[in-house]
C-alpha cells in the first residue's frame, strides 16, 4: 500500500552550495548526512552502477524532504544545457507558500533567478525559479475558497 511521496533526490556538483540554498532560503534542516566509500555493494546495487562513492544529505521541512547527492565516483555527467519544463523526465518540484508576492521578492533579493513574477490563475498563483544547479522550482499559493 502506498503511503505517500517520501522525497525528491537531486545530484549536484557542489553539495555545500545546495545545502546552503535550501537551508538558508527555504528553512530546510539537515536530518541525515553520510558518505560511502567506493566499493560499497549496497550503494552500487541500488544505484545500478559499479564503483560509486560520495556523500548524501537529507533535508526536511515539515513533510517535504530533499535528498541531495554529490558523487565522487563515477564522474558525474553535467546536463547538456538548461533543462526546460517540457523535457522528458523530472521537470520541476513545487513548494507551497503563503504570501507568494512576499516570497518572490524575498528570494529574488537573495539572488534567486525567476522565470517570471507570480501569475494569478484564479484559484492559485505560481512562479518558477531555478536553484543553483538549474533545477526548476515552482512556488504556489492556493487562495482560500469561500
Amino acid at each position: 500500500m502506498l503511503v505517500g511521496l517520501h522525497h525528491t533526490a537531486i545530484s549536484t556538483p557542489d553539495l555545500e552550495r545546495s545545502i546552503a540554498f535550501y537551508r538558508d532560503l527555504f528553512d530546510f534542516e539537515i536530518t541525515m548526512d553520510w558518505s560511502w566509500p567506493k566499493g560499497t555493494d549496497a550503494m552500487d546495487s541500488t544505484h545500478r552502477l559499479r564503483g560509486t562513492s560520495g556523500r548524501v544529505v537529507m533535508l526536511e521541512k515539515g513533510a517535504a524532504r530533499l535528498e541531495i547527492f554529490q558523487y565522487e565516483t563515477p564522474t558525474p555527467q553535467p546536463e547538456s544545457g538548461e533543462r526546460t519544463n517540457v523535457d522528458h523526465g523530472l521537470c520541476h518540484f513545487c513548494f507551497e507558500v503563503t504570501d507568494i508576492p512576499a516570497e518572490y521578492e524575498r528570494l529574488r533579493a537573495a539572488g534567486v533567478e525567476f522565470h517570471h513574477a507570480p501569475v494569478d490563475h484564479g484559484t492559485c498563483a505560481c512562479t518558477y525559479a531555478r536553484d543553483p544547479d538549474g533545477n526548476i522550482i515552482e512556488l504556489i499559493e492556493y487562495y482560500a475558497q469561500d
